[in-house]
């Protein structure tokens, strides 16, 4: 064997001059193969190990395109020289016939249009690619003329083509903010003609006949006492469309559209009559709902004209098809026919991939069924049919993180956590200096929990409650500005609690509450106390760390909110540290910091490969093995889960570590045993934003009272914070975070306005005329 040609550089810069084109054309289809399928798991998880692949996916998509475009364009101009003589001469009419494939790649699947909303600022400059591609595509079919000999398919591609990538165009213009805002709007109201109206009156008084003008308020259809809201369970179809009435109606939270109190008062009636369990579906499939029309295609193709247009592209790719087939192919090299083939073959399979991602969405529900108001027995709905992914697994499953809409897990971190866990002052440098510091914190000090049934229970609780005592607009915009001073008041709190609340910043109001709740959770594992954990208890703790995730490790969506938190939470951390003495001495791990660079720079390339793999494995395989196997490996699967637990636990982001060790305990003893009678700002003035012993101070008050009360105070407290920053927080910021598998908060300012909690209605509806009266 002749190993020689290896080393051999001209062997290397033939092999890439033959492959080059071919290479990419099939990586661009990859890609668009990966997208269609992966593309909607963002919205069920923000696991690094799916959205950093996708993100590379989403960028190499355009660039792969874009590139072999450009391949195409400079052999066909150069295949006279020798340079291009490896793509074959005869060739020249096949790569032209790939030219229009590119287009439709560059029109992306419908899963995703936009990776974040910034992109759909960018429709412009995509509607000038899409120019300049279909030119170029232009140019190359033009060179191959009058002897083009797939002229006819040619065409047919590229206008399928063109209509793809038109559909991306006009799906990120309608998702730009500027126009989704004008989409909104009413359409201009001149009101009645002043002129008119005061000519007539003047007439009228200059005759001596009595007159006045008077306000009389115009007749509203479907006045809220005709309209019944409907009671009971609700099935999952009507979830669905009461979903996507109420997304119609609030999509202009968004981008901060003021609603009349008529619908404030359709959707808290609607609310108030339904469990915790059937808000927070409706809820999340409007969540959805907003999703797709921010990031996919569905504005565009889910319309009478995109079904047509669809139809025609879909039909155009077959006709091509059959077109290539008949054609006589014995000049074509053959690995060229096969990449032909797999290119008509593959354009064919995202469209049926599409349709059937139609065919199971909640869109399709909303065009097909009819919304009806009666009343059901209160008996749940029928259980659903098992699936297939039911078949092979338990409640604990795959087919669970299919079938959810969010990612359903809360982050958690910690600051006692943080603290003992600490890097060393090297280290912290080192981080900082290559600004891996947020990243290497989110990996090593940041837990996922899942969001609990009872939890959701709780929150909604605490909002209906809210609701029904906020009946007027004056009183729910108070209630959606407490932070905690609500709940102090309602559960008759000692009045020492109040200052903690009302009396400081949001930010630090925040820190000293986690560090409480801390505190008197650490004593109470350190003491045993209770046989079991209470459910206040727990819900406590899991919102405290979720919240203070939310301060440090997403700025963005507490920036409206979060005051100097960065600054008090760096200087309590500092303190803490001080006092704790627990600064590590050894060096920065090597071996750790490998690993971290391993996970940001080779998933990014290798995810994609191993989904789509395992993707095509559910879609093609999966359902040609017989039913009695299944079961057999499902049953095997049961008994060997080992594996399939590790790859779940990746999908859903939960690391499982034991963040409640001994040393945080003793941590917390320690910081609870320091005499705090004298207010430590008294001490150390107001040059150090540190919170840590404040937060002991009011520890130390909360375990003065009975433990149920004490636990049930704090978790109402925290559900009071959790909306107070969800209420305040920036819309975009909301939106943004759908593609990133959804946040409890996202949730919980949704819910608040269905409640009729918030700033975002007015008082005065307006629907009323003036009328000039004559009196005999």
């Amino acid at each position: 064997m002749n190993t020689s040609k290896y080393f051999d550089l001209d062997f290397w810069k033939h092999l890439w001059e033959t492959w080059d084109l071919r290479g990419f054309v099939l990586l661009s289809l990859f890609l668009q193969s990966f997208l269609i399928l992966a593309a909607p798991l963002r919205r069920r998880t923000y696991s690094s190990w799916v959205i950093l692949p996708l993100w590379s996916a989403y960028l190499l998509a355009d660039w792969a395109a874009n590139f072999a475009v450009g391949l195409i364009s400079n052999s066909q101009s150069g295949k006279c020289s020798t340079k291009n003589t490896a793509s074959g001469s005869g060739n020249g009419d096949l790569l032209a016939f790939w030219a229009p494939f590119l287009l439709v790649h560059l029109g992306g699947p419908d899963t995703i249009t936009a990776f974040a909303l910034e992109d759909n600022e960018l429709w412009l400059r995509h509607f000038l690619s899409l120019v300049f591609q279909a030119s170029a595509a232009v140019y190359v079919l033009y060179q191959t003329l009058p002897g083009n000999q797939l002229v006819v398919p040619t065409l047919m591609m590229m206008a399928s083509g063109l209509i793809k990538y038109s559909e991306r165009t006009m799906s990120l213009y309608r998702a730009s903010l500027n126009t989704f805002r004008q989409s909104m709007l009413n359409d201009p109201d001149p009101g009645p003609d002043y002129a008119t109206v005061m000519g007539e009156y003047r007439s009228k008084r200059e005759a001596k006949l009595p007159t006045k003008i008077e306000m009389i308020d115009e007749p509203q259809q479907g006045d809220l006492a005709t309209h019944m809201v409907k009671k009971g369970r609700l099935h999952s179809w009507e979830a669905v469309l009461h979903a996507y009435r109420f997304f119609e109606t609030f999509k202009g939270l968004i981008v901060d559209i003021i609603f009349s109190k008529r619908d404030r008062d359709r959707s808290r009636q609607f609310f108030l009559e339904r469990t915790a369990r059937d808000a927070f579906e409706v809820i999340t499939i409007e969540l959805n709902f907003m999703y797709d029309v921010l990031f996919t295609k569905v504005k565009v193709v889910y319309t009478y004209w995109g079904y047509f247009f669809r139809s025609l592209a879909f039909g155009l790719v077959v006709a091509s098809l059959a077109l290539f087939y008949k054609e006589d192919k014995n000049h074509f090299s053959r690995p060229d026919i096969v990449i032909t083939y797999t290119l008509l073959y593959g354009a064919i399979a995202l469209d049926l991939i599409a349709l059937l991602k139609l065919l199971t969405s909640n869109w399709l529900i909303v065009r097909i069924k009819k919304l009806l108001d009666v009343n059901l027995p209160e008996d749940d709905p029928p259980a659903p049919t098992s699936s297939l992914f039911e078949l092979l697994f338990d409640n604990n499953t795959l087919a669970r993180f299919l079938k959810r809409r969010w990612s359903e897990s809360l982050a958690q971190f910690n600051l006692i956590n943080y603290c003992v866990r600490g890097r060393s002052a090297e280290n912290e440098k080192i981080m900082e200096y290559f600004n891996l510091t947020p990243i290497v914190d989110g990996i090593m000090y940041v837990q996922y929990t899942g969001f609990t049934g009872e939890l959701r229970d709780h929150i909604f609780g605490e909002l209906k409650m809210k609701s029904q005592l906020a009946e007027s607009l004056e009183v729910a915009k108070e209630a959606s500005t407490t932070r905690g001073d609500w709940a102090l008041r309602l559960e008759l709190a000692p009045n020492n609690l109040l200052p903690y609340v009302a009396d400081m910043d949001y930010d630090q109001s925040l820190l000293l509450w986690h560090i409480a709740t801390e505190i008197c959770w650490c004593k109470e594992e350190k003491q045993k106390q209770a046989a079991h954990e209470s459910d206040h208890k727990k819900f406590s703790k899991t919102l405290s760390d979720y919240m203070l995730y939310l301060l440090i490790m997403q700025p963005t969506m507490m920036s409206a909110v979060a005051g100097i938190g960065q600054i008090r939470f760096r200087d309590t951390c500092a303190e803490a540290r001080k006092f704790l003495r627990r600064d590590p001495k050894k060096k920065p791990g090597a071996l750790q910091l490998l690993v971290h660079a391993l996970q940001f720079l080779i998933m990014p390339l290798l995810a994609p490969i191993l989904s789509l793999i395992f993707s095509l494995f559910l879609i093609i395989v999966l359902p040609l093995i017989p039913s009695g196997t299944i079961k057999k490996v499902a049953e095997k699967a049961r008994k060997h889960s080992a594996c399939y637990n590790w790859i779940l636990g990746c999908l859903s982001s939960k690391k499982k570590s034991d963040c409640y060790n001994q040393k945080m305990i003793d941590a917390c003893d320690d910081i609870c045993s320091v005499n705090t009678e004298v207010d430590p700002v008294a001490i150390k003035g107001n040059r150090s934003k540190s919170v840590l012993f404040e937060g002991c101070r009011l520890a130390n008050k909360l375990m003065e009272m009975e433990e149920k009360r004490k636990w049930e105070i704090m978790s109402r407290v925290w559900v009071e914070m959790l909306c107070y920053a969800a209420v305040h927080g920036r819309p975009n910021a909301h939106a943004q975070q759908l593609s990133k598998g959804g946040e409890l908060i996202t949730i919980v300012w949704l819910l608040m306005a269905h409640f009729g909690l918030g700033p975002q209605f007015q008082i005065s509806e307006g629907h009323s005329r003036a009328k000039l009266i004559v009196q005999k």
